[in-house]
């Protein structure tokens, strides 16, 4: 009979290797529901706002365009609660995909699902609940915003399998992260056109360039398990490429901006918009300063760095609209 391998010491108590030391789930939240929690990445709060900050660009591009709604308020607050359970949804489709992978990984093994804090089923029941708020949360938009995020379930039912067929998996999770500022647009104005498109390509330029730092972290591991990504595409490659990506990031972000703006916002407003973005392309040149592609505790921060840079371009369009 097998035995039962032994568990690393930090799975004791239920932590992540990788969550935020001193967190609100492993201090406050009642000790059943943590594990819970983690599936959804709780005590990881940054993905929540990768996922939230392209709708915000969404509805701020929208209202600085044609003007703000009360019903944006709503769209701004509805965003945000879906963007947490949307992605705590994701990730416990990932962990559920991945729970053989990451069970190789160090830095992944004190997942809830590897380190046997819960089982297969309980996390798909979890899932099918984040899931179903969510969608009542959707069904307070208009018919087309809804149909969009219908079909944004495609994209985070694939993602998990990506990186066992291309070298690009960071390009399969840009379009489902970035989703939100086609639906958040078209929950504004009811219809899409070409600038939430250019803002959408934007934030996929933004996806590769952070995930592709976070994933240096386990480049090592994801090697001898053969696992893909673009880190190990680009090895030491990787700074020439981060530049590209943030060129097209910030030229894309202001064509959006450009193409939304320029009919009938004020020559202030675009001046207060596009400052956003290229606020947002000089925080990713910050981050290039100081990335060592071989010290993952750097990759990690740069990586979490990326809150900072999403929101400038987010505040900068909330000024727009009342310039």
């Amino acid at each position: 009979m097998t035995p039962t391998p032994r568990m690393p010491e930090q799975d004791t108590t239920g932590q992540v290797a990788d969550a935020v030391r001193g967190n609100w789930v492993d201090r406050l939240a009642p000790a059943g529901l943590r594990p819970y929690l983690r599936l959804s990445r709780a005590d990881r709060p940054i993905g929540t706002w990768l996922l939230l900050l392209p709708c915000w660009w969404g509805v701020g591009l929208a209202a600085a365009s044609g003007g703000a709604r009360a019903f944006d308020v709503w769209i701004v607050a509805g965003c945000g609660i879906g963007a947490w359970l949307m992605r705590g949804a994701g990730c416990t489709w990932n962990d559920i995909t991945d729970r053989d992978i990451d069970g190789a990984v160090a830095r992944t093994r004190s997942r809830p699902i590897p380190s046997g804090q819960v089982t297969v089923k309980q996390a798909l029941g979890w899932l099918v609940a984040q899931a179903l708020v969510a969608f009542l949360i959707l069904l307070t938009f208009d018919v087309a915003a809804i149909g969009l995020g219908i079909a944004s379930l495609g994209l985070v039912a694939i993602y998990p399998f990506a990186k066992r067929f291309t070298w690009w998996p960071q390009i399969f999770l840009g379009l489902a992260f970035n989703w939100g500022a086609l639906l958040a647009w078209t929950a504004q104005t009811g219809s899409l056109s070409l600038a939430p498109v250019l803002l959408y390509l934007a934030g996929i330029a933004w996806t590769l360039f952070y995930d592709t730092i976070y994933a240096h972290q386990d480049k090592e591991d994801d090697a001898l398990i053969g696992v893909k990504s673009t880190a190990r595409l680009f090895g030491t490659r990787t700074k020439g490429w981060l530049q590209g990506f943030l060129v097209a990031s910030v030229l894309l972000m202001s064509a959006a901006i450009v193409v939304a703006l320029m009919p009938q916002a004020s020559l202030a407003a675009l001046v207060v918009a596009l400052a956003g973005a290229w606020g947002f392309g000089w925080h990713m040149w910050a981050q290039l300063a100081r990335l060592d592609i071989d010290d993952p505790d750097i990759c990690l921060a740069l990586f979490r760095s990326n809150r900072n840079a999403g929101l400038i371009p987010a505040l900068f369009l909330a000024v727009a609209i009342f310039v």
